[in-house]
């Protein structure tokens, strides 16, 4: 789950990570209110979506004085901003944060996530801060200094002191960032985060340790522990099949291609696309439908993965381990009564009972495709797929 810039502010505000003072505004009155309340001349009027690369994309404007906040509010709210994350379709600005403008001698780049092929959580910072860091990593590895944190243990103290050292911090400055650093690894750890990322984390004129920006995510499987996290999820910002998915605890992720998939369990779902790719085709979706493949789960599976006008073939890839193969094709049979499905349908069903399902399947009055293995099945879903899309 992600939140907005001026929800994660919110959150480092109350753990003591300083930020600059704002307020989330609406529409042009509350932006215009924002600006009263903070009660100085000069603003930064930020457009408040679930992607980076706002500023490029014109979501980022400095103003001076109400009546610029006002126009620019006017010309933000509503508007369609493109960015490099958000793809050529981009994202509607429905939110924005009204914000001082801060007296900035430095970009920094601060950031905290898993490092799978360590085990391990790592703390990373850079001198390369207002630059996306994907690049910087890229052509410039040698710039992120990263410190890792073993499960169950906390930033220490050194560490922080180590990567205020290497950003080239000096005197007061340094005081400030270790403070700042041990304040974010709370925020991680509170709140059971997945990421953290600061770009720019600045430093001012002053000396101090601002961060100008917050992009933080949670991890889905730890949210029942934070209603209040909760809450602050804006559904508008998120894919609305992927959202409607949920609501059944179907695990859906939308992809770009033509072959819709259903499958169960993760670790057969990635195959499955591989080989849809393999086989020259894109896989519209990554849907794990667990270990209920019944009527019901599979029918807004179908519901789901036909919302994308995109998808050509539908393949079933079953694997029967706790679920009978017999029971998934009974629960294909009936759903595909339930719900119109007016593209082909590719079945491979494998594990117990595969024959007793291949047989119900035989006679069955419904029309799909019966494969006889997972090459078969790729093969017969992406040359389907290829013939509708002409």
């Amino acid at each position: 789950m992600k939140i907005h810039e001026y929800q994660g502010k919110e959150l480092f505000r109350n753990a003591g990570v300083p930020v600059p003072n704002g307020f989330p505004a609406c529409s042009v009155e509350e932006a215009v209110e924002a600006a009263d309340r903070l009660n100085i001349d000069a603003f930064v009027v930020k457009a408040q979506i679930h992607a980076g690369g706002r500023g490029k994309g014109g979501g980022v404007k400095l103003a001076s004085g109400k009546d610029e906040v006002r126009k620019i509010a006017h010309a933000m709210l509503g508007m369609n901003l493109v960015t490099h994350q958000t793809g050529p379709e981009g994202k509607n600005v429905q939110r924005l944060l009204i914000e001082e403008v801060s007296n900035i001698s430095r970009e920094l780049y601060a950031g905290i996530v898993l490092d799978s092929s360590n085990c391990r959580f790592v703390f990373m910072v850079s001198t390369e801060g207002g630059v996306e860091i994907e690049k910087v990593s890229k052509e410039t590895p040698d710039k992120i200094i990263k410190e890792w944190i073993k499960p169950n243990e906390d930033l220490k103290f050194y560490q922080a002191r180590k990567l205020a050292f290497a950003l080239g911090l000096e005197g007061r400055q340094v005081g400030h960032a270790v403070k700042t650093f041990m304040a974010l690894w709370e925020v991680f750890t509170n709140y059971d985060c997945s990421l953290i990322e600061i770009n720019p984390l600045v430093v001012t004129k002053s000396d101090e340790i601002i961060a100008l920006d917050s992009k933080i995510n949670f991890d889905d499987n730890a949210l029942f522990r934070h209603e209040d996290i909760q809450d602050m999820r804006d559904l508008s910002e998120e894919e609305p099949s992927e959202v409607e998915a949920k609501k059944y605890k179907l695990n859906y992720i939308k992809l770009d291609g033509n072959v819709g998939c259903m499958v169960n369990g993760a670790g057969l779902a990635m195959a499955t696309m591989d080989i849809i790719k393999i086989h020259g085709g894109k896989p519209a979706n990554f849907l794990d439908v667990g270990g209920i493949a019944n009527a019901k789960t599979v029918a807004h599976g179908f519901k789901i993965i036909l919302a994308d006008p995109n998808v050509k073939s539908i393949l079933i890839n079953i694997f029967g381990g706790i679920v009978r193969c017999d029971r998934v094709a009974q629960g294909v049979i009936d759903a595909l009564s339930q719900v119109k499905v007016d593209v082909p349908v590719i079945i491979r069903l494998e594990g117990t009972n595969a024959e007793e399902a291949n047989n119900i399947l035989d006679q069955s009055a419904q029309k799909f495709i019966v494969a006889t293995n997972l090459k078969d099945a790729a093969e017969k879903a992406v040359n389907v797929a290829n013939k509708e899309q002409l």
